[in-house]
């Protein structure tokens, strides 16, 4: 992995300051508002009566039928008509992790939050029904998905049900799973105590069940799961983050003991995703030696700095890229999951810092709070327009953002418009139209320009210009945050 040169890095902060220098201030909670309506618009199921964004109707009713099992509900995962759970799981405990850190911060917003964390444990909990003897992780296939463009309304493709066993075992989303549902519980432990311990029993069995029956789900289910969601990081570090959140929902310092037997703790990452937890779970973990000086939780504080010492552009240790425009980037398919992953990172370890008046060095640099509130800002402002194209990358917020989102139901007229079921095929015609999305995905973080700080407002270039429900629940964290510090 390429080590950008200090001299680089000084450079990258200095273009980035002009960059921001040139534009007005962001409206975070502008921001964070529509950061949310974005999960409305990726719901499956029976819609309620709230909902906000009224272009989508009911959709999937019958999934899990198949299986006579119900899995109605959930979320579509980007710009598709799948329901992948590994990634779904990510998204939700990355959306429950941001109300447990920053839910105080999000006034107004907070009450939306906590719906779309349960939108996600409702679902979950309906994958866990058979457990031990299975967890549903998917509904759809993904070769027949991705061949046909149509609403989520129209979905007349297979709805097919896929499953881990203890035979077709898969740790990763089991144990990624236990991480949501540990997560969801501490979010509502205060306001729905028979909910939030409902979630809580279903994590301990699931992670159980992730930790006695150990697999890869991508080995199970390689032919319908690859390449969109391989478990390319393996499955011990889903392991380590679901010991985390278990350990965090019910203080069985048992779960601590077994997250520190994970050969993964030898491991180092710079990159935290739903594929890998590994920085993740040590930031989460940090805090206990931090905030309430466990000692048993000091090698976590260590290594989650070596990780925030890998992403500082002027840390004598980085090791990712930055774009000349100042834009953290590690990947050309949607680089922005990876940002806001990150910048949510910065942001809780900032808040650690603070809350425990301590500071950390990367070499000879000493890093404050300040620092990492910092960077994480600059990336949120890159993301929400103060940068080289001066385009927001988050769809309906400021004057100029993307107009041609991959994304099926944004850019098919709404069934409320046109009642007529549309084939297939027929869907095409508005995925190879030069007009803009009639559907305002309102909220919806793309994928994000490339490593030029170039970007194709192009529905062909998914890579580019497809949104996906785990770019923007990081970022939901980090607003609230952000939004706390800087708006007046």
């Amino acid at each position: 992995m390429m080590v950008i040169k200090k001299i680089t890095a000084f450079a990258i902060i200095a273009s980035l300051s002009v960059v921001v220098g040139a534009s007005s201030k962001p409206d975070y909670r502008d921001a964070l508002h529509k950061s949310l309506l974005f999960f409305q618009a990726q719901r499956s199921g029976k819609l309620p009566e709230d909902q906000t964004i009224k272009w989508r109707t009911n959709s999937g009713l019958t999934d899990g039928s198949t299986d006579n099992v119900d899995l109605t509900g959930g979320y579509y995962d980007a710009g598709d008509n799948m329901k992948f759970n590994f990634p779904m799981a990510f998204t939700t405990t990355m959306l429950a992790w941001s109300v447990l850190e920053f839910g105080r911060r999000m006034q107004d917003d907070l009450a939306q939050a906590r719906q779309a964390v349960r939108w996600g444990t409702d679902y979950l909990l309906k994958a866990c029904i058979n457990l031990p003897h299975a967890l549903y992780v998917q509904v759809g296939d993904p070769e027949v998905d991705h061949k046909c463009w149509a609403r989520a309304e129209d979905i007349r493709t297979p709805r097919s049900v896929y499953k881990v066993t203890p035979v077709n075992p898969g740790s990763d989303v089991a144990a990624e799973t236990a991480a949501a549902l540990a997560a969801g519980s501490l979010v509502f432990r205060h306001i729905d105590k028979e909910y939030s311990n409902r979630l809580r029993e279903t994590a301990i069995k699931a992670f159980a069940f992730a930790d006695k029956y150990r697999g890869k789900y991508s080995d199970s289910l390689s032919s319908v799961v690859c390449p969109f969601y391989c478990s390319y990081s393996g499955f011990e570090d889903e392991l380590l983050w679901g010991a985390a959140w278990l350990y965090k929902a019910t203080q069985n310092s048992s779960y601590l003991n077994y997250a520190k037997s994970l050969g993964v703790n030898n491991k180092d990452s710079d990159t935290f995703s739903w594929d890998d937890k590994i920085p993740g779970a040590r930031v989460l973990l940090a805090r206990d030696y931090l905030v309430e000086k466990h000692e048993a939780a000091a090698d976590y504080q260590k290594s989650a700095e070596r990780f925030l010492c890998s992403v500082l552009p002027t840390s004598p240790s980085v090791s990712v890229k930055y774009t000349a425009g100042g834009l953290l980037y590690r990947m050309s398919g949607s680089n922005l999951q990876y940002v806001t992953s990150t910048t949510f990172l910065l942001s809780v370890y900032a808040k650690y810092l603070r809350a425990s008046s301590q500071t950390f060095k990367c070499g000879d640099m000493q890093v404050t709070p300040s620092h990492l509130r910092k960077l994480a800002r600059q990336q949120v402002d890159y993301i929400l327009g103060q940068n080289p194209k001066r385009m927001s990358y988050m769809v309906g917020y400021g004057n100029s953002f993307p107009q041609h989102v991959h994304h099926r139901s944004s850019s098919i007229p709404s069934i409320h418009v046109n009642s007529q079921h549309l084939s297939c095929d027929a869907g095409f015609n508005f995925f190879y139209t030069s007009s803009a999305n009639p559907n305002v995905l309102t909220g919806a973080v793309v994928g994000g320009p490339d490593e030029n700080d170039e970007y194709a407002d192009d529905r062909e270039n998914y890579a580019q210009s497809e949104p996906a429900i785990y770019i923007n629940a990081p970022l939901v964290g980090t607003l609230s945050y952000i939004a706390a510090c800087f708006q007046l």
